[in-house]
């Protein structure tokens, strides 16, 4: 049931899991591989242990493992159903169920048939534009999973946060053995690194690094995807053009991409040698829709604030993780400043915001943040030592005529208010002050 290898707590995403338990929703944990999601659900089963409930409720399987493979749904309803307890409440727990060939059958007859609470794991979006919604009518709820924020970095490598006593304020950083560490310094190893979780097992070593994020891609982007397209009848999808595929978007993050324009890019500069023909606008969207399935890469739309409308060209892309960005493209190739872009877009997701890129005449808002509660407008530079660069940032937030937050975040040193009430804030102390 439970791994006997010592978890780390994940407090953010287990609060949401409890919040929604013994409600009717089917709970689904979503997110690209190895981000977590396994251990998510064995640190909500130490939850029901540990709040009263008896080891004989809980029902756990991880479809990951060779015990359960090849199984059919009718096998696991047959399974589960052995080990209910007459009278009592159960809870369900599924990883990485689909890949059980029509796994909604089981999960639908589990919710109709016993008194259980359940919840699952995927690894693509594919998971819930199959049948189950149909089956479910709106009764799951989604939890998307990423990889660890900064915060949750630090702690995972033993790193304590403590308020710096002084006129700065700000963070220190303290090990566990009593070392302490500039927090920039630490940034910068998240910025290189990453945050999947699997790094604090081997250490922030380089080679070792490398090796842990070349079997996520691999595993994700070469195995995964190719042969979840092939069981969906694409027999032809060709794996050198997925990987320039991935590449191109690795190394436009952040940046307006028209995906009409990326098959002719890549041909001209000569990266598609041994094909034949410019792959179509068609064809390619096919691939990156694969890739925002799997979690790897995130889209955001443009939006026009004077117009309220969403705008269908040029949308930006965002990688689910630095290091995988770095582990791409070598980390001398990476932009710093749409790296701070793509970690401040999922700090936003992770708070449950709904993201997009501002319009404003033809200045550009680096996020509108939304929820029902209102909105923010947030800008992220890596310096504002230069007017240029100033008054660049600032302009599209003086052209709005709202009373919303404005935001501006960057690497210098210190917060600050302009004199009409925009907020110049150090990106890392707001990345640790976010909760």
């Amino acid at each position: 049931m439970i791994s006997s290898h010592a978890l780390k707590n994940r407090p953010s995403y287990v609060k949401k899991l409890i919040g929604f338990q013994d409600t009717e929703p089917v709970k689904i944990v979503t997110g690209i591989r190895r981000c977590g999601k396994s251990s998510l659900l064995q640190l909500m089963q130490q939850h029901l242990l540990a709040t009263g409930v008896d080891a004989s409720q809980i029902v756990a399987m991880n479809f990951e493992s060779f015990a359960f493979r090849d199984k059919t749904a009718a096998e696991i309803y047959e399974a589960v159903k052995q080990r209910i307890v007459p009278g009592r409440r159960m809870y369900l727990f599924f990883d990485e169920l689909q890949r059980v060939p029509r796994w909604e059958d089981a999960v639908n007859a589990f919710r109709v048939e016993f008194d259980c609470d359940i919840y699952i794991t995927g690894s693509n979006a594919y998971l819930l534009s199959s049948e189950y919604a149909t089956y479910l009518a709106g009764r799951y709820v989604e939890i998307r999973m990423l990889p660890l924020s900064f915060r949750e970095f630090l702690a995972f490598h033993g790193v304590d946060l403590r308020k710096r006593q002084s006129a700065l304020g700000g963070f220190q950083a303290v090990t566990v053995a009593g070392d302490i560490y500039s927090v920039r310094e630490l940034f910068n190893a998240y910025l290189r690194f990453g945050g999947m979780p699997g790094l604090a097992d081997v250490g922030l070593d380089l080679e070792k690094a490398r090796m842990l994020l070349d079997g996520i891609y691999s595993t994700v982007v070469m195995r995964e995807i190719l042969s979840r397209e092939e069981r969906r009848g694409w027999q032809t999808m060709d794996a050198a053009l997925l990987e320039r595929i991935v590449r191109y978007l690795a190394d436009s993050i952040g940046s307006p991409v028209s995906v009409s324009n990326i098959g002719s890019t890549l041909a001209s500069a000569g990266l598609l040698a041994g094909r034949k023909g410019t792959p179509s606008a068609h064809t390619v969207q096919a691939y990156i829709a694969a890739l925002l399935e799997s979690y790897f890469f995130y889209e955001i739309k443009r939006y026009d604030v004077k117009g309220k409308a969403y705008l269908r060209t040029l949308g930006k892309y965002y990688i689910v993780d630095p290091g995988l960005q770095n582990f791409l493209l070598g980390e001398r190739d990476c932009d710093r400043g749409h790296m701070l872009e793509n970690i401040v877009y999922l700090e936003l997701l992770r708070h449950g915001f709904d993201v997009a890129v501002g319009k404003v005449r033809d200045m550009e808002i680096d996020f509108i943040a939304t929820t029902p509660a209102g909105r923010t407008y947030v800008q992220v530079t890596e310096s504002m030592g230069s007017v240029d660069v100033r008054t660049r940032e600032l302009a599209p937030l003086r052209a709005l005529s709202d009373n919303y937050p404005k935001i501006v975040l960057t690497m210098d040193e210190g917060n600050r208010v302009t004199e009409d009430g925009i907020r110049v804030e150090n990106v890392v102390d707001w990345l640790l002050e976010s909760q």
